[in-house]
């Protein structure tokens, strides 16, 4: 995702059935990669860790870095 001047990271609680908003933002950034995650893209994610990814191939990997 190709980042504009001006758009800010959102700042989200990640449930086990999807998530909360508690900053306004147009993204989120992949814990593992630090890539650009869409809001509306946003599939991805660890409620433990309260991390995004942007793949379920980079989640499954930090899962097993444990």
């Amino acid at each position: 995702m190709l980042m504009k001047s001006g758009e800010t990271a959102a700042q989200l609680i990640f449930g086990p059935n999807g998530f909360r908003v508690m900053r306004p933002g147009t993204h989120v950034v992949c814990a593992v990669t630090g890539e650009a995650i869409a809001l509306e893209e946003l599939r991805y994610w660890s409620v433990e860790r309260q991390e995004a990814y942007a793949s379920p191939e980079i989640a499954t990997r930090r899962h097993l870095s444990r």
